[in-house]
């Protein structure tokens, strides 16, 4: 016989309290322990905590409601709080604070709601506050709200299930009979194991009408009557067409809500009234006062809260000339002043996790109604049958009273009352009980007659209740009747303006630029070069590269834009901040390469700009001069590079950026010379204009040179002054050799 290998176990000796198997290592297969442990957990959380039901209501909301409704908290005062807690855990095992916890949100005081369920009394903090806690449940009191009697209406008269609490002491509803679609109308947010919901709000008086529309017509169009959802902290839900659209189809997606505030001029501050309810006050207020002195937003002074008994308030003071609406458009970006909702409508259909959109969950909603609203009928109808049962029975001694007078005299056992009756009136026993139990005041024909004066009423009263049981129309107009009650009782105008996505003013995110001088250098063959003044008194000469030389050189500022006119009548569009400072020693950056120019283009003209103020001026070959106004080539995107920037009919000879209209000297290749003022040429907003002819050329002649007239430049300018169009006069002397060495 093989030897038994001994365990750890075997070698302890076996004592008073000893476990068998105690300390022992044994192996086991982890999934075997996951889907044994876990998943009855997990399932617990999916089907019991975390996701709401079709009645709007998750478990822990729903225990805390009944108990305050069978604690008759909707017709009397406010109690402790303390106390409802208390009552609440026969119903919910979960710990008081659990139970506070929900029975604040749930509350008036703390407006997380847009249609509170508990009148609440005291400090019950505030939704849109992190750090403002709510006050110990013994010191608040509460109550039922006016609209419980919605949740709770007919909850008697078996409209739903009821099953055992968790000690079987006590019966409670697994869902409430609300007359309308909680679900959709206050905000409902859960984690639970591999899935959560979040679910918007939405405001009641469009949800009733939506959910009637669809009664109607199931294709009705949702936006006709559903604008958007509706936030109890109001502000401002960006509204893009197509992507409510996918929220309400599919149940999933997001959308945009921003703050709403007020510019007040006289103290020079904002002041922010509302906030998206995805953030609070404090998170507000510590990401701007962090953007600051990160020196993101030097247009602030001072934040603070001042929110008060009046409700919320964050002031922002300004700096002096700060614009309020592009700082607040900074803020939007930069802060949760403007965040996103994500939406996810997951809800318990049947104990069943789904996804729904709008027009599905109203759809389960209105099956749901018209279950309870028919095993309402139904249970009244079971009353009114067993009522009339009853009378039937009372009437039918009324035709001889002194017979059941006698009847119960004469009979010797009281257990033989109720049969010596049911043959003597030939009554069953349920309705022989019942007249043996009146009273013998009530022995009277004028008492049994007025009872049985109801047998006719009753009749008409069931065969009304088998129509509406008989009929799904009649059920749908009592919902849609109990809907349009609901939304005129407790309907309240919208809270969230809606902004739409295509009205919304979108700044784009400007790089802060440092701001000094420089001068800016252009050459011939296309180099570019940004250097500062105390660089430039510095440096000694320019490097250029063999054969090239400065053609421009200007004094500007480091916030400039750039265009760079090319050969082939396109302009590349840069900053002068794009340029890093440079010295006179380097050859600078080389222009087409850097703005990406088309191969073998050339870069032929810098102008260099803050406010897109005054004229290009052109001039061809052809004599023609065009004159078009700097703003032609502003735009308000970050476009790069735009074409068509000057008329390609004739090539270029020459172009200048000018603020004002000045005088410019014009050369042809014959020699002659004209000087004009720019104000003779009437601007254009059209880029590629071809201009009027400003030096008449004859045949074989062209214009070759074009410059800004400086003083000095002729010694007898009043000479080379013409109308135009003109030829031009040709130089003599002195000025001829003086021209040539200028050309």
């Amino acid at each position: 016989m093989p030897k038994r290998e001994k365990k750890s176990g075997d070698r302890l000796p076996k004592m008073k309290g000893y476990i068998a198997g105690a300390g022992e290592i044994v192996e086991q297969d982890v999934g075997d322990t996951v889907r044994k442990n876990f998943m009855p957990y997990a399932m617990s959380v999916i089907l019991s905590r975390a996701i709401p039901e079709i009645d709007g209501f998750k478990p822990s909301h729903r225990k805390l409601l009944y108990t305050m409704y069978k604690m008759g908290l909707l017709t009397s005062g406010r109690t402790k709080s303390a106390n409802i807690v208390g009552q609440t855990m026969k119903l919910n095992p979960h710990g008081d604070a659990a139970i506070y916890d929900t029975m604040v949100r749930l509350s008036r005081g703390y407006e997380a709601l847009l249609h509170p369920f508990v009148d609440s009394k005291g400090n019950f903090g505030k939704a849109f506050s992190r750090d403002m806690a709510w006050a110990a449940s013994r010191y608040t009191e509460a109550k039922l709200d006016s609209i419980c009697k919605e949740l709770f209406q007919d909850i008697d008269k078996d409209t739903v299930d009821f099953v055992d609490n968790y000690d079987n002491t006590m019966k409670e509803p697994t869902l409430l009979p609300a007359t309308f679609p909680t679900v959709l109308v206050n905000a409902n947010t859960g984690i639970a194991v591999g899935m959560a919901s979040n679910i918007c709000p939405f405001n009641l008086s469009e949800v009733c009408e939506t959910a009637i529309a669809l009664m109607r017509d199931p294709e009705a169009d949702l936006f006709q009557t559903l604008q958007a959802p509706d936030f109890p902290g109001g502000g401002q839900l960006i509204f893009d067409r197509e992507q409510m659209g996918k929220i309400y189809e599919t149940g999933r997606g997001s959308f945009r809500v921003r703050s709403r505030y007020t510019y007040d001029k006289g103290e020079g501050c904002i002041d922010v009234t509302q906030i998206p309810p995805s953030t609070t006050v404090e998170v507000i207020v510590e990401k701007v006062v962090e953007l600051v002195k990160q020196n993101k937003l030097k247009e602030i002074a001072d934040i603070r809260d001042e929110t008060d008994l009046n409700g919320l308030k964050i002031t922002i003071d300004l700096k002096r000339g700060v614009d309020p609406d592009k700082l607040m458009q900074k803020l939007f970006r930069l802060t949760t002043l403007e965040d996103s909702f994500a939406c996810n409508f997951n809800v318990l259909i049947g104990s069943v996790p789904r996804v729904l959109g709008v027009r599905e969950l109203l759809e389960e909603w209105t099956a749901f109604r018209v279950e309870c609203v028919r095993r309402r009928t139904y249970y009244d109808l079971q009353k009114k049958k067993e009522k009339l049962h009853l009378l039937l029975g009372l009437q039918a001694i009324l035709l001889d009273i002194d017979k059941a007078i006698r009847i119960v005299r004469e009979t010797e056992e009281e257990s033989e009352v109720v049969p010596n009756l049911m043959i003597g009136f030939g009554i069953d026993e349920v309705q022989a009980e019942y007249v043996a139990e009146i009273r013998l005041r009530h022995l009277n024909r004028e008492y049994i007659l007025k009872r049985t004066e109801e047998t006719d009423d009753l009749k008409k009263e069931i065969a009304e209740l088998e129509g509406i049981l008989g009929s799904k129309a009649k059920v749908k107009s009592i919902i849609i009747r109990e809907l349009e009650e609901v939304a005129k009782r407790y309907g309240k105008p919208r809270r969230t303006m809606i902004l739409y996505a295509d009205e919304v003013e979108e700044i784009e995110p400007e790089e802060e630029i440092p701001d000094y001088q420089v001068n800016l250098f252009f050459t011939e063959e296309g180099y570019f070069k940004k250097i500062t003044p105390l660089s430039l008194r510095m440096s000694g000469e320019q490097k250029l590269k063999e054969g090239d030389k400065v053609t421009q050189q200007l004094e500007g500022m480091n916030n400039m834009e750039l265009l760079f006119f090319s050969d082939r009548s396109q302009v590349y569009k840069m900053k002068a901040s794009d340029f890093s400072d440079t010295k006179a020693s380097v050859l600078g950056e080389y222009i087409p390469a850097r703005a990406q120019m088309d191969e073998g283009e050339r870069a032929v003209y810098m102008a260099a700009t803050t406010d897109y103020a005054g004229f290009m001026l052109f001039f061809f070959e052809n004599g023609k001069a065009a004159k078009v106004e700097m703003s032609a080539y502003e735009t308000k995107t970050n476009r790069k590079k735009l074409i068509n920037a000057y008329s390609d009919k004739s090539p270029l000879v020459s172009a200048l950026y000018v603020k004002e209209d000045c005088e410019v000297l014009l050369t042809a290749s014959s020699g002659r010379m004209l000087l004009f003022h720019t104000g003779q040429i009437l601007p254009k907003t059209t880029k590629n204009t071809q201009g009027v002819q400003a030096m008449n050329l004859k045949k074989g002649q062209r214009l070759i040179s074009a410059v800004a007239y400086a003083e000095g430049m002729l010694k007898n300018p009043g000479r080379y002054q013409k109308k135009l169009p003109a030829l031009g006069a040709l130089p003599d002397g002195e000025e001829a050799g003086e021209q040539m060495k200028l050309n």
